[in-house]
């Protein structure tokens, strides 16, 4: 099996090198959407696009990743809601285990029928504990999962659930506030989650300017990821990815 992303993903992590990632739900986007989105993503260096959505109700997964993968070369990556957000085009997929939540199905259940289709598909699968920090306001993510997340002021819940998700041999961790959130999950959080865990980790929701996303990153996050923010003004994109890149170790 192939796994020429998740070396890039550690490889990145051991150089200091800090790493930004636009999430686009396939949703909210049309052929003129993307063609924006890739062209100034490629314009401020962007890292991954993360392509899924806790909903995805359209059935044009499949052509968002060719239609993207037709004008750059930065990898598209499955950020999948559920086993039926698969696609073969994609250079790989993010295959969740919600390690915060109490939920069977999410922990094992739906991985146990997407096995054989995802084994198929021949993209590169990188097992990842997910991990939903409340955000302040309820999001779609906690709905669909029926768990509840992690209190935000919990730190020492987050950094063991981080710990034992490492353990149990995911490669990565990503701890997401979910779409909306009020507020996005803390630097004291994050810093120590990132002090336990060699995998590299990955933060999501509520990021919606250029300083939060430097503060996380110098907190210990190895890769931002925004969406909603960008959705609503997508010229954030070269300003954030300014100051993800800033905290590089080589920058």
């Amino acid at each position: 099996m192939k796994h020429r992303l998740y070396d890039i993903f550690r490889d990145r992590k051991k150089a200091g090198r800090k790493n930004f990632a636009v999430l686009i739900d396939p949703d909210k986007v049309n052929p003129a959407k993307l063609d924006e989105l890739v062209r100034l993503g490629e314009d401020a260096g962007v890292d991954y696009f993360f392509l899924g959505g806790s909903l995805v109700i359209s059935n044009h997964l499949d052509e968002c990743v060719k239609h993207i993968k037709t004008q750059t070369g930065i990898p598209v990556i499955l950020f999948p809601g559920s086993p039926s957000q698969l696609s073969r085009y994609a250079d790989g997929l993010l295959y969740l285990s919600l390690i915060s939540g109490r939920n069977p199905e999410l922990l094992i259940g739906q991985h146990v029928i997407s096995a054989p289709a995802v084994r198929q598909s021949g993209i590169e699968i990188m097992p990842t504990g997910y991990m939903v920090i409340d955000g302040g306001a309820p999001t779609t993510v906690s709905y669909i999962s029926n768990a509840a997340p992690i209190p935000s002021d919990k730190n020492e819940i987050a950094m063991c659930t981080a710990m034992a998700g490492e353990m149990l041999g995911m490669k990565l961790i990503y701890m997401d506030a979910g779409s909306g959130a009020r507020k996005p999950i803390t630097e004291a959080m994050i810093e120590k989650v990132a002090s336990v865990i060699e995998a590299p980790l990955i933060i999501g929701g509520g990021i919606t300017d250029p300083e939060k996303a430097y503060m996380n990153c110098k907190a210990g996050a190895d890769v931002i990821v925004v969406g909603n923010a960008i959705e609503k003004d997508v010229s954030l994109i070269r300003e954030i990815s300014d100051a993800i890149h800033s905290t590089s170790v080589e920058a």
